[in-house]
């Protein structure tokens, strides 16, 4: 045993003795690995929360976008000399871009990825805002830019529901996507009522606010998803592919295997009976206000921000709450309270009353499309996603577009009461098709 002031017996000769041996103070390759791998997971994260802020961005605009079509119905009204079964031909040329990006959408993918539908969708929004801002004397010409925008808006619905339904916390992250659509849904007939209302502008000064956000949306989007290419979109989903082989082989990523499975269908007529719902209390809300309750122009259209503001509200707060409580017992129970709300403002006549009413009716109907998707991504192969639940948001708007439509018609002969009961119908409906849905399977967990 050597005490603590002696040197200890060299064991192995050293090879100058005459200097001591260098300390080699460079990091040891285990700690620069690490330390390298928490910079890219850093970089990773980063990236991603930039590409979902961005996404949100976009789905404002086009909550903004589909909004303020309630509170451009009257003018529209009154420009054009129309009825409201002849202005509710506003609604029927959405499903026609959302027709066009059913088929598209997965071959855009494939060439361009998620960058070049970054540069399509706020393009078409551009076109839109643009052509309805010169105000055009021909009502057929307004229709044009409307489809036009419909296709932008379908191109990044379906391929942004499709991505966040398959991200880490994936019900969250669809809770914030659609919940920024409802906050822009709130935020567009608040600012296009106090425009038209207070500022006495013309209904197309509205679109030049549209035009402004439809450009920056552009940029935005185009910086967040510059490095989401064809070929990085490619090769994720050949990984996918390959581990969705459980047994059996890999599913076939084409639209055939997409309409082979049970839940595509389920799925679609969901979303018809959901979007039609929104976008029929969206659409009709102010004219309904304004003649069975007698409100004011500018509470008429607080009443539609209100309708969007209980969405947003929803999809963020109840987002949380169906994680924690189970998606379909959840959703089941938001229909439930939906219908009570509906009985309750057929009851009641008072505008103010109404008004928050519809805000409540909004807050619980906001989890529905979110819950649709996310129940729709868990059921299907990844590699479908994209082409399935576009096909299913493609659904949703014909939902969206046929039963506001179908109201207006029913207004122009029965009277715009029949509001009321065309609604509670819509969200029964959604009930039962909601309870269609098979139970979702097990989570996968690691090892």
């Amino acid at each position: 045993m050597t005490s603590a002031c002696e040197p200890a017996p060299e064991t192995e000769p050293l090879l100058h003795s005459g200097s001591p041996a260098p300390v080699d103070r460079s990091p040891s390759p285990s700690r620069s690995s690490r330390e390298s791998s928490i910079r890219v997971k850093a970089s990773r994260e980063t990236s991603a929360m930039l590409r979902i802020a961005a996404a949100m961005y976009s789905f404002v605009v086009l909550g903004m976008l589909v909004s303020s079509l309630g509170v451009m119905v009257p003018r529209l009204e009154a420009e054009y000399n129309l009825s409201d079964a002849g202005v509710s031909i506003v609604f029927l040329v959405w499903p026609a871009g959302y027709a066009a990006a059913a088929w598209l959408n997965g071959p855009l993918h494939a060439r361009l990825g998620q960058r070049g539908v970054a540069v399509v969708g706020p393009l078409f929004h551009v076109l839109l805002a643009a052509g309805a801002s010169l105000r055009p004397p021909a009502f057929a010409a307004l229709l044009a830019a409307f489809a036009l925008g419909s296709l932008g808006t379908a191109v990044l619905d379906g391929s942004f529901c499709a991505w966040a339904g398959a991200v880490e916390n994936a019900n969250v992250v669809q809770g914030f996507l659609h919940g920024s659509y409802s906050a822009g849904a709130a935020l567009g007939p608040f600012l296009a009522g106090t425009m038209l209302e207070v500022g006495h502008l013309p209904w197309y000064s509205w679109y030049y606010v549209l035009l402004g956000a439809s450009v920056l949306e552009a940029i935005v989007l185009v910086f967040a998803f510059r490095f989401e290419d064809a070929s990085k979109y490619r090769r994720n989903h050949e990984q996918d592919r390959l581990v969705t082989m459980q047994g059996e082989s890999a599913a076939d990523p084409t639209y055939s295997a997409t309409f082979k499975h049970r839940v595509t269908w389920i799925c679609s007529i969901y979303f018809l009976a959901c979007v039609g719902t929104e976008n029929a209390v969206s659409g009709w809300i102010v004219v309904f206000m304004m003649r069975v309750d007698h409100a004011s122009a500018y509470l008429a259209s607080l009443s539609s921000s209100g309708f969007w503001i209980g969405q947003a509200a929803g999809r963020l707060i109840l987002g949380q709450v169906t994680q924690k409580v189970g998606v379909r017992s959840a959703t089941i129970a938001y229909l439930v309270v939906a219908l009570a709300l509906e009985v309750l403002f057929a009851a009641i006549r008072i505008p103010e009353v109404s008004t928050a009413i519809i805000t409540l009716l909004g807050f619980f109907l906001g989890p529905l499309f979110p819950s649709g998707v996310f129940v729709t991504a868990r059921l299907l192969p990844r590699e479908l996603h994209v082409g399935a639940i576009s096909f299913a948001i493609l659904f949703g708007q014909v939902g969206g577009a046929l039963l506001p439509f179908a109201l207006g018609s029913l207004a122009d002969t029965l009277g715009i009461q029949i509001f009321q009961l065309v609604i509670f119908a819509q969200i029964t409906v959604t009930l039962l098709v909601w309870l269609a849905f098979p139970r979702l399977p097990p989570p996968i967990t690691a090892g």
